[in-house]
């Protein structure tokens, strides 16, 4: 496979989301969906929807999210939608939560490594395309979040998430979510990426922020504060490679708080998400990383 294009600017300005995507060369066609994290209530890290105004606009897309699997102000429609409209996300953009009403959709993964299937919110059935908006930062289970984990528990259902984290339990409970084989629930989220790159096909358009660097994710409503100083923005057509340049983007930075944010990947072998990614064909590690400055 041939190395994939990464562009990267260390510009963090909302016009250089614009800029980067505009440099991929993909334009989205149709009705877009624009995958965005809500960020969960109490919250202090997640990038607020304003910066993504020019973006959003610009592709002319509607900000898509699924309910969450667990304890919070996400886990329902009514609470999430009433959050969407706390942190401005409706002030801006028509907002879809589209697990809003059942049933899921159901992708089938046949090569699937643990999974062979995968729930997501059905209403992705009303776009062509999709625009993945990731802020890349730490994870308390997955190590990292960035791409793959936006196509694989951030497009799941409520009930998807469950599946995931329970490695195809269809009955899996909430303490069990959290207490199974760590290796096994990174696959399955690379199955269920695969599956959603898999539905979309070459019509979507990854881009990487990479600021507000906490080893904590936007879904934690206590969250360590950034350790790490922003580093830019990167953008791929390749989730699988935009995810591994911003890897190596931490692992050779000579900041302080870089040690501390690497324990954090490392402790959760984070990096076997993209390697199980990498297996399944859907993108590469292999990439060249163009600068925009």
């Amino acid at each position: 496979m041939e190395k994939a294009k990464v562009y990267f600017t260390k510009n963090l300005s909302s016009g250089s989301l614009v800029k980067i995507y505009d440099k991929v060369g993909k334009k989205l066609e149709g009705k877009v969906a624009v995958k965005v994290h809500s960020g969960e209530e109490g919250n202090q890290n997640f990038l607020h929807p304003a910066y993504f105004k020019d973006m959003i606009e610009y592709v002319g897309g509607t900000v898509v999210e699924c309910n969450t699997a667990y304890e919070g102000e996400r886990n329902t429609t009514e609470k999430h939608e009433k959050l969407m409209e706390k942190h401005g996300w409706s002030q801006y953009f028509s907002v879809d939560i589209m697990d809003a009403e059942g049933p899921d959709k159901v992708l089938e993964i046949p090569n699937g490594k643990v999974i062979q299937k995968n729930y997501i919110g059905k209403n992705i059935d009303n776009y062509d395309s999709m625009l993945v908006l990731s802020h890349f930062k730490g994870h308390p289970m997955g190590g990292y979040g960035g791409a793959l984990k936006q196509l694989s528990i951030g497009v799941a259902s409520s009930h998807g998430k469950s599946y995931i984290h329970c490695i195809g339990n269809e009955n899996g409970t909430f303490e069990e979510m959290f207490q199974v084989d760590q290796m096994q629930f990174l696959e399955a989220m690379a199955d269920a990426a695969s599956s959603v790159v898999q539905l979309l096909k070459d019509k979507i358009v990854y881009i990487n922020i990479m600021s507000n660097l906490s080893v904590d994710c936007d879904c934690c409503a206590v969250a360590e504060d950034p350790c790490m100083k922003d580093i830019g923005i990167l953008a791929s057509t390749d989730p699988i490679a935009i995810d591994q340049a911003c890897i190596d983007l931490v692992y050779n930075s000579k900041e302080e708080g870089r040690d501390h944010f690497v324990e954090r990947i490392e402790s959760r072998h984070g990096i076997h998400t993209i390697e199980a990614a990498s297996d399944l064909g859907f993108g590469t590690r292999e990439y060249e990383l163009i600068s925009i400055d």
